[in-house]
């Protein structure tokens, strides 16, 4: 392990979005194929990873249930669309040379192994990143959540939120210039000022559990690393 680090197991927590870049919508491979050889490095380095990814980029249960589909019918697309995210994801890992495992809350047997904890420690000790697919495998629960919980069971020693902004903001910076970024806070600052750092569910889980959160800009390169390093290139959650 190398001692430049300050975390070293981490959870990292990806919104599909982060993987359709500039178009907006799908799989872009570039962007896949940066973060792969962003994460490369830290993994040579030593570091435990697993990865829960979103499947905002290709389907959102919670915006078809607002057109009229059943809630959990919905739900259940989604964490279909995460599936495909974590195949995405796995393809480049494996191009750059990291091991990766594909584990899913929803058995598809042909294509991941179904989600078992001490199966996924045993992986992230051998060096193997843990990509782990369709959500809690239950309607209702969002990624975040799915983050926070597996963040948990698997002892990680901080979840790191992947965004499109350098932190969290008492106010959206994009509509309200004014906005005050914060360095650190503390998760019942977060609830109790209704910031959307993650939804409720999850905030309260990794309060509860006492696992502390970074949220970072995903979108500049070296920021993974910076962050693991303890470098202030985002807020800390805790």
């Amino acid at each position: 392990m190398a001692n430049e680090y300050k975390y070293d197991r981490v959870l990292l927590k990806l919104s599909g979005e982060a993987l359709a870049g500039d178009q907006g919508y799908g799989i872009d491979p570039r962007v896949v194929d940066d973060l792969a050889e962003e994460i490369a490095e830290i993994v040579h380095d030593g570091v435990q990873l697993a990865v829960v990814v979103g499947g905002g980029n290709i389907f959102r249960g919670l915006a078809g249930s607002a057109e009229g589909m059943d809630r959990s019918q919905a739900d259940y697309i989604g964490m279909l669309a995460t599936v495909m995210n974590a195949l995405a994801l796995q393809d480049a890992f494996e191009r750059h040379g990291i091991f990766s495992r594909v584990q899913s809350a929803i058995n598809m047997q042909e294509v991941s192994e179904p989600y078992i904890r001490r199966r996924a420690i045993r992986h992230l000790e051998k060096a193997r990143v843990v990509i782990l697919a369709a959500g809690t495998g239950n309607p209702y629960f969002t990624t975040d959540t799915t983050a926070a919980l597996r963040a948990c069971e698997l002892d990680v020693d901080c979840v790191m939120k992947a965004t499109k902004v350098d932190g969290v903001y008492d106010a959206d910076p994009m509509k309200n210039p004014d906005a005050h970024r914060f360095d650190h806070i503390s998760y019942m600052e977060v609830l109790s000022q209704g910031l959307h750092v993650m939804d409720a569910t999850a905030t309260s889980l990794c309060m509860d559990n006492d696992v502390p959160m970074i949220v970072f800009d995903l979108t500049k390169p070296g920021n993974i690393k910076a962050a693991l390093q303890g470098e202030p290139v985002g807020t800390v959650v805790e």
